[in-house]
């Protein structure tokens, strides 16, 4: 960009600093004004040419009319002498310091269009080098983007080209890559991780900008198609140039690019590893290690390996897979399900994130590779166990539980209300205590202080509510499933 410093070291010009508070003001255009308050005819970001036609008589009007000029956003003042004034009015150029705007003389001898002529050059150069340098540095990202490991390549180039910092970061907010580039030791990675997380909610059309004194940092979602796989994020020093920000775009549009390749070669690395994953399930464990070689880079099964089998919303289980994926873990999407296997160590800890995610997670047996089918289906009975208060169960959990920890808890309630409804809170005490003693009458009548006929009469009228006879097996398993799944305080009967 020109700055108003530049147009002072033009020494044809003869130009002479007043007051020059801020020589890196960037100048956008000159405009001509004899006006008293020329602020509604300026954009801003010009130098202000006048010979103070209507001043010669002003004195404290000099101070409305330089705030005037810096409400509007003025690059500088050029006060043209030799014609209204002799010399530049100090009550100018006191205001010009109090309102911190630029001021110079401009001698008798140079002309307003000399100035406008030399600035319009100045312009035309600086687009110029602009545009050639725009040019160069696409050619730079082009070059990277053809490299081994072209999107770590893009960002260093891109990191060069802004004498600033990038980096790669995944959408739960880690780092893939970086920060590269001279100044990583700003970057402020806890920042921009919160805006990738809250950006991921919105899809490819958002970003995140933030502006400092010292730097700016913009974050931009990468990808051509539904959610985006990573962010960009990019650090400039103080604002960036016109020229910086069609380097960042640039580089957003061929990491796009680079990621359309990179889902194509995952999605079929998906169907590889879902498949695999469905030998494992059916015991077909041979075919299952042939279809793993063909994976780049092959994943070796360990010794032993536990299922998990996760459920949810869609997105959350393309995110759960994604972030399995990088992490080196077999894991794929198997009738309507996310499906890993993993060492039994890690299992539940996985399992727990992937909860944290939204998901319900089952954990199977730990089991040889070779026993696939058992893994996979006590993953499947530990899921239907699953809720939102649990999240994640593990098979051992359900195994501590009994049969019990198998069943639906409403629905054992609702068949333990069922199955004892007709009977008192007396009777079930001593259906409790007939069952605890494996249905040994004599023991029942010396742990509740009855006689033997006593006890025997009580069992024929519990006998007679329920639907079998209580020297059955099924109906004692019935009564104890009833028993364990009833009301601690069940209301006697009127």
């Amino acid at each position: 960009m020109v700055l108003v410093a530049d147009v002072l070291n033009v020494t044809a010009l003869g130009l002479r600093a007043v007051e020059v508070c801020r020589g890196d003001a960037p100048v956008r255009w000159v405009a001509t004004s004899e006006l008293a308050d020329p602020g509604p005819f300026l954009e801003g970001g010009e130098i202000l040419l006048t010979t103070g036609l209507e001043t010669a008589n002003w004195h404290d009007e000099w101070d409305g009319y330089v705030r005037r000029l810096a409400d509007a956003g003025v690059a500088a003042v050029g006060f043209a002498v030799g014609l209204t004034h002799a010399v530049t009015p100090a009550e100018l150029a006191d205001a010009c310091r109090a309102h911190q705007v630029n001021l110079f003389e401009v001698p008798r001898r140079t002309t307003f269009v000399a100035i406008s002529r030399h600035v319009a050059h100045l312009l035309e150069e600086q687009e110029s080098t602009a545009t050639r340098e725009s040019l160069q540095t696409q050619r730079k990202l082009i070059s990277a983007a053809a490299k081994p490991d072209p999107a770590v390549s893009v960002i260093r180039a891109l990191a060069t080209a802004l004498d600033g910092a990038t980096c790669l970061m995944n959408p739960d907010g880690r780092m893939v890559t970086g920060p590269v580039g001279a100044r990583r030791s700003e970057f402020p990675i806890d920042e921009v991780a919160e805006d990738v997380k809250r950006l991921h909610a919105y899809g490819l059309r958002s970003a995140a900008a933030h502006s400092g004194p010292m730097h700016s940092v913009s974050v931009h979602p990468i990808g051509l198609r539904g959610r985006a796989s990573t962010y960009l994020a990019a650090l400039v020093p103080a604002r960036a140039s016109e020229g910086q920000r069609q380097a960042v775009t640039t580089a957003v549009a061929l990491l796009g690019l680079i990621d359309e390749q990179d889902r194509s070669r995952t999605t079929t690395r998906r169907h590889l590893r879902s498949r695999a994953l469905e030998l494992l399930a059916e015991n077909d464990l041979r075919t299952a290690q042939l279809v793993l070689e063909v994976d780049q880079p092959p994943i070796e099964l360990p010794q032993h390996l536990r299922f998990l089998r996760a459920t949810g919303d869609e997105s959350a289980i393309d995110d759960a897979e994604s972030s399995l994926d990088r992490r080196g873990i077999l894991a794929g999407q198997y009738a309507g399900e996310l499906c890993a296997v993993i060492e039994p160590v890690l299992a539940e800890p996985t399992g727990s994130r992937l909860a944290e995610g939204g998901l319900h997670v089952g954990v199977g047996n730990a089991v040889t590779p070779g026993d696939g089918a058992t893994g996979y289906r006590t993953a499947g009975m530990a899921l239907a166990q699953s809720t939102e208060v649990s999240g994640v169960v593990v098979w051992d959990q359900v195994i501590d539980n009994g049969p019990l920890g198998l069943i639906d808890p409403q629905k054992a309630s609702a068949f333990a209300e069922s199955w004892l409804g007709g009977l008192d809170s007396e009777q079930l005490d001593i259906l409790r205590c007939f069952l605890r003693h494996h249905g040994s009458r004599l023991k029942v009548a010396e742990e509740l202080g009855l006689h033997r006929n006593t006890v025997r009469n009580r069992l024929a009228a519990i006998e007679a509510v329920l639907p079998g006879k209580l020297d059955d097996p099924q109906t004692r398993v019935s009564a104890w499933i009833a028993l364990q799944s009833a009301p601690e305080n069940p209301q006697p009967l009127k």
